[in-house]
């Protein structure tokens, strides 16, 4: 019999050590798909419940593996859906590729069934590479610089096959004009910036005082120079949200997240240094790096394209991470004094018994900050977290401390709802010997959650750590756009937008044949994060938490926190017994500790 395009596509992943691509069917793949039963699943085909979901598994699969992810849909509907995981991707700098199918070549342009201008369609998020195969004799070429394009650009690219070419026979492309052969190889390399760029840098790292890191992903390979770094220049090291796992935070000096979602420590980190040094981030927001023409700062990216953003910098290395930094690392002089890194290092001390006392407040029914307050102690050292948007990304960034060789990520520049339980899924799938645990809102779990549990259930015996915990904060809200609304707009909850229903997720968990606990007391929540974290196969533990519990941002003053809560309780009748007062009063008790904020700020 002989081989098909489709047979060569899978033969071809194989080849690129693809072990599994996520996808959901559809007749614009039948030849993909009959391809997969003639090789015995190989690279397994992973289903997903949603196409958008295939993309998220293989971003989070990508993301936890170092790996390529993969995800294939049909056309139309099938190819539409996958664009926003995909979108995720390009934003994160993740590297997948989609395998999408598109009606016979006999049907396009005549508005045929499912026709969708596919080139269009992809032409933003697969900007890196985009390609049709509309003859064998294209692949493998196609197909391998999709695959070289993705790993080198660290971006989402995609091959669309019309489905009859996925039935033709397939004949490699011959030494002839117009024909373009391929290889397989994939050599491993390193960007290094020029001398004199890294003795400029030196110059202005070794001429500071109060040295600031700021570490992205793009340092994740650089665990130990970065650590070296911030000991020869005496510096306190924020991490990007991305960049939460790169770092531990057991490290005196790591001042956690920087953001919205940062700490106090990160804040005045950044407020009161006079030399910054970025590594491996494009932290988007300005406004928490120093002021402008306060510091000297150098930055280190990968990207040519992605350097010397976000702030005026005075010296910008393009280079791989760890290889700059080991070229930097001989030019810097030793600080003496460690006056600087020991005020940050008190700075962090604070902020962790703060955050203590933020989790033990009493809260109706459970203070949220006290359910990821609980986990924090009992993480096992290799768990990998994911985390989706809203509220809960405030906690998984404010509580749960990083260390071992803990892994963590979220959807960052996106920032999507509904990407916390496929990132644990493709997570799985990268490391199926190690537990996960997604972090999740009651709004992402009813978004897109609820139907992917179904995925888990299907898997579950496919990995050798069964231990797959998804966390539901369960409050009733969509709470973070209700506190964007009464922050910036000073406007109450909108309950037509923001009130969702209450969903029994564990109790559906259960008629999955998982393990389902439901938390409805404080009492309750440490041996609930125990039972889940015990449980011989994927469990879902929801805790009722109060959706009245304030994420207060880093820099916010009493004065701007006292101006934002003018109408929060005005128009909110499912809180009406909580007059104004009592809910300011409680937002005092959250408030960073307000007895070490600088004169400046009172």
């Amino acid at each position: 019999m002989s081989m098909k395009v489709a047979d060569y596509v899978l033969a071809r992943l194989r080849e690129w050590g693809v072990e599994q691509v996520f996808g959901y069917p559809g007749d614009g793949i039948n030849g993909l798909l009959a391809a997969w039963g003639r090789a015995d699943n190989e690279p397994r085909f992973v289903q997903a419940r949603h196409e958008e979901m295939a993309a998220f598994e293989a971003t989070g699969y990508a993301k936890f593996s170092g790996r390529l992810g993969v995800c294939a849909a049909t056309s139309g509907p099938g190819a539409i859906h996958l664009l926003n995981g995909l979108y995720d991707a390009k934003l994160d700098h993740v590297p997948v590729v989609a395998l999408v199918g598109q009606t016979h070549r006999s049907a396009m342009g005549g508005s045929y069934q499912q026709e969708v201008d596919l080139h269009s369609l992809f032409k933003d998020v697969a900007s890196d590479f985009l390609e049709t195969v509309t003859v064998p004799e294209q692949l493998p070429n196609v197909l391998d610089r999709a695959i070289r394009t993705a790993y080198a650009r660290r971006s989402p690219t995609a091959v669309i096959i019309p489905a009859d070419v996925q039935e033709l026979d397939y004949s490699p492309p011959t030494h002839e004009f117009k024909m373009v052969p391929s290889s397989l190889d994939r050599s491993g390399w390193s960007a290094v910036p020029s001398a004199s760029a890294v003795e400029r840098a030196a110059e202005v790292l070794n001429a500071g005082e109060k040295v600031a890191i700021l570490v992205g992903q793009g340092a994740a390979g650089a665990r130990a120079e970065v650590e070296r770094i911030a000991d020869l220049l005496g510096a306190g090291v924020a991490k990007a949200l991305l960049g939460l796992d790169v770092l531990s935070d057991e490290l005196p000096y790591v001042t956690g997240s920087i953001g919205l979602l940062g700490t106090r420590p990160s804040y005045e980190l950044m407020r009161d240094c006079d030399t910054l040094l970025t590594i491996g981030s494009s932290f988007p927001y300005t406004q928490f790096l120093p002021e402008f023409g306060k510091a000297r700062a150098v930055q280190i990216d990968l990207d040519p394209h992605m350097i010397g953003m976000r702030y005026p910098y005075e010296v910008n290395l393009v280079g791989d991470a760890r290889e700059t930094l080991l070229r930097l690392m001989p030019l810097l002089r030793r600080r003496e004094d460690r006056g600087w890194q020991e005020e940050v290092v008190a700075g962090v001390r604070r902020w962790r018994e703060v955050m203590r006392q933020r989790a033990e407040v009493s809260a109706d029914p459970i203070n949220p900050e006290y359910v990821a307050h609980c986990l924090d102690p009992l993480l096992p050292g290799d768990a990998i977290l994911t985390c989706d948007s809203g509220s809960v990304a405030n906690w998984y960034a404010r509580h749960l401390r990083m260390r071992g060789q803990m892994r963590g990520s979220l959807s960052g520049t996106l920032a999507t709802m509904g990407s916390g339980v496929p990132y644990a899924i493709g997570a799985k799938f990268a490391q199926p010997d190690r537990p996960v645990v997604a972090l999740v809102g009651d709004g992402a779990m009813q978004m897109n959650g609820m139907a992917e549990l179904i995925t888990a259930a299907k898997y579950r015996h496919a990995w050798d750590d069964p231990r797959l915990v998804v966390a539901v904060w369960n409050n009733h809200d969509l709470n973070q756009v209700t506190w964007e609304m009464r922050a910036m707009s000073g406007a109450p909850q909108f309950l037509p937008s923001q009130q969702i229903p209450d969903v029994r997720y564990a109790r559906f968990a259960e008629s999955l044949g998982l393990t389902g606990i439901r938390v409805e007391k404080p009492e309750q929540v440490e041996q609930a994060w125990r039972d889940a974290l015990n449980a011989d196969g994927p469990a879902v533990v929801e805790f009722l938490t109060d959706p009245a519990v304030p994420p207060i941002p880093p820099h916010a003053t009493w004065e701007q926190m006292e101006a934002t809560l003018g109408s929060i309780v005005k128009g909110d009748t499912d809180r009406a017994g909580m007059v104004r007062q009592g809910l300011k009063a409680k937002v005092q008790e959250f408030l960073p500790h307000r007895t070490h904020r600088k004169k400046s700020e009172e």
